[in-house]
């Protein structure tokens, strides 16, 4: 039975990945195949392959799914995540993104830079910060079932 920082290192299988992250495996797979994001330890190489996925990985699928649950559009999350992983040089999950509609605006220090402008609407703040939280809080149950499954 793999440790937490082995587990860590080894990566997390595509089932895992998508308990953790709160998505379907349907939706992962999907997300993998139209290039939003890749596992980056192990991508599919055919039938029968199995994807292994990182911690960052898990970090930059949960924001993925946070800007989907704020209502932006799966096009525009993609022109963000282009964004973020070209310009943001930092873990993306400690970055802040200002959302008004399907605006998303990126907030570095004291600069806002536009990432996506398609509409108008109500101003929200998402502190990315939070990811890492809700990621972590997902791997501690998993860990828990693992144990006891490898202590039996």
């Amino acid at each position: 039975m793999p440790t937490h920082n082995e587990q860590m290192i080894d990566g997390f299988s595509g089932k895992h990945t998508a308990e953790i992250v709160g998505i379907s495996y349907r939706q992962l797979d999907y997300w993998a195949r139209t290039d939003l994001i890749r596992p980056s330890l192990t991508d599919a190489a055919g039938s029968g392959s199995r994807r292994r996925y990182s911690y960052q990985d898990l970090l930059e699928l949960r924001v993925i799914k946070t800007l989907l649950d704020a209502g932006i559009k799966l096009e525009s999350v993609r022109a963000v995540f282009e964004y973020l992983r070209s310009h943001v040089t930092t873990d993306i999950s400690s970055a802040h993104l200002v959302i008004s509609g399907q605006t998303v605006v990126l907030a570095q220090g004291d600069e806002l830079i536009d990432v996506v402008r398609n509409g108008q609407g109500v101003l929200n703040v998402l502190s990315l910060s939070s990811v890492k939280d809700d990621v972590d809080a997902q791997l501690i149950p998993l860990w828990s079932t693992q144990a006891k499954a490898a202590s039996l």
